[in-house]
């Protein structure tokens, strides 16, 4: 068996295809996603570099999107994107396609459905995306990590898998990051591309930071913006400081377990796998959304971690340095009131979603 799994969301694929790696040796991953992020960004994403270290065949997909494009020359590529995709599932020749999310998925769909292909999507957040929504009228079956999705998707064979969550997060073994023991910890991550935004304010504060806490910072690897050197510039001015000031590219699979497990608080956006690892290993958090996503479901994740108890909020369009200074400070000096009240959402992301999503598979590709 042949499968395209399409990226968008890469941290999602990643248990499924461990899965199926241990369990189906027969069947032949091939991956269609980003290499690079931004337009210019000439680094690749960590999505190429973990897929391609899998050794399994990564195909850069040329194509454009609608939603809050402005830009003709990326509008032009809609098409382009459509011929591509038929380009590659020709060269390919896939039995099945699995989607999660994403404006990618909708040429490599779209395409699959016209040629036949057995198609099945993922939808990893509670508002399904503009992607998801289009393309669930198209392909044979539609997976959903939370039930309450169920009412955006009508007349489809519609299954609830739960998120699949990386294993790593939980694997804490030994202690490979110098920091000061004596102090909190706190990990600042603006996801798997970095935050630009979030790295400015870093860059202001982290001369305070260090005095009362230790940081491990996640800032991304863009060639568009020199956050990475800015920041590692700064940081080698300062004389001893009481806390460490730790600063990564990307979090690798070998290390997020140690990070999330030295952490007291999270300062992170609210992408789906972002809140579900939080909720998983109850973490504290500070949820800085990103406010320019579809259906502002990063905005409804945070609301989420905050109604259980885990988190605060705060707003990127008002944020400044001093107000996310005064959050970090206002937040160590009460961990012990960021305790999860629902225990049952937890147990609910613990479930193994990645066996569920790879019985679906087989099981389309058997029908």
């Amino acid at each position: 068996m042949k499968l395209v799994i399409i990226g968008g969301h890469h941290s999602s694929a990643l248990p499924v295809i461990k899965k199926l790696k241990q369990e189906h040796k027969d069947v032949k991953v091939h991956w269609i996603g980003h290499k690079y992020s931004q337009k210019g960004n000439t680094k690749p994403t960590l999505e190429y570099i973990e897929i391609t270290e899998l050794k399994i065949p990564f195909y850069n997909l040329v194509a454009g999107k609608f939603y809050k494009t402005y830009d003709p020359i990326r509008l032009l590529k809609i098409p382009v994107g459509f011929v591509h995709a038929l380009y590659l599932l020709l060269k390919i020749r896939p039995n099945v396609i699995l989607s999660f999310g994403g404006y990618l998925a909708v040429p490599v769909v779209l395409v699959g459905k016209f040629l036949g292909i057995k198609t099945i999507t993922h939808e990893q957040t509670v508002v399904v995306g503009y992607a998801n929504k289009l393309i669930s009228k198209y392909v044979d079956k539609v997976l959903i990590s939370w039930p309450e999705s169920k009412k955006y998707f009508k007349g489809n064979d519609i299954t609830v898998t739960g998120l699949p969550l990386r294993e790593e997060i939980f694997e804490y073994e030994e202690d490979t990051l110098t920091i000061n023991d004596k102090l909190p910890t706190i990990y600042v991550t603006g996801g798997k591309t970095g935050s630009h935004n979030l790295n400015v304010l870093m860059l202001d504060i982290m001369d305070e930071l260090v005095e009362f806490c230790n940081v491990i910072h996640q800032c991304g690897d863009s060639s568009t913006y020199d956050d990475i050197d800015l920041l590692e510039y700064k940081y080698k001015k300062f004389n001893e400081r009481p806390g460490k000031y730790i600063i990564k590219r990307f979090v690798m699979k070998d290390e997020i377990g140690e990070v999330f497990g030295r952490s007291d608080l999270v300062v992170c956006r609210s992408g789906a796998h972002t809140i579900s690892e939080i909720i998983a290993l109850e973490k504290p958090s500070i949820l800085i959304p990103i406010p320019w996503v579809s259906h502002n479901e990063q905005y409804k994740n945070a609301e989420m971690v905050k109604g259980l108890g885990l988190g605060e909020i705060l707003e990127e369009e008002n944020l400044t340095s001093i107000k996310l200074l005064n959050k970090i400070k206002d937040m160590l000096a009460n961990l012990k009131g960021y305790k999860i009240n629902d225990k049952s959402l937890k147990k609910e992301l613990l479930k193994d979603s990645a066996e569920i999503i790879v019985n679906e598979v087989l099981s389309l590709y058997k029908a």
